[in-house]
């Protein structure tokens, strides 16, 4: 599959969070433009947001 078609890449066994359907997903169920990941848990994927955010704080801050 093209690496832009828009169809879903990903592997069985590997988390995703998608941010148009707000759900984390294992596998390939939203396409790639969709989702964040792959992150090692479903756990982890449930925390993305979060992730983000502190992520984002963190960069921010060295500005």
């Amino acid at each position: 599959m093209g690496l832009f078609s828009g169809k879903p890449t990903g592997k069985a066994g590997e988390w995703y969070y998608c941010v148009k359907h707000h759900k984390v997903e294992e596998g390939p169920e939203c396409a790639g433009r969709d989702r964040m990941g792959p992150y090692p848990s479903r756990e982890a994927a449930a925390n993305a947001m979060a992730t983000v955010s502190e992520r984002n704080d963190e960069w921010d801050a060295k500005d």
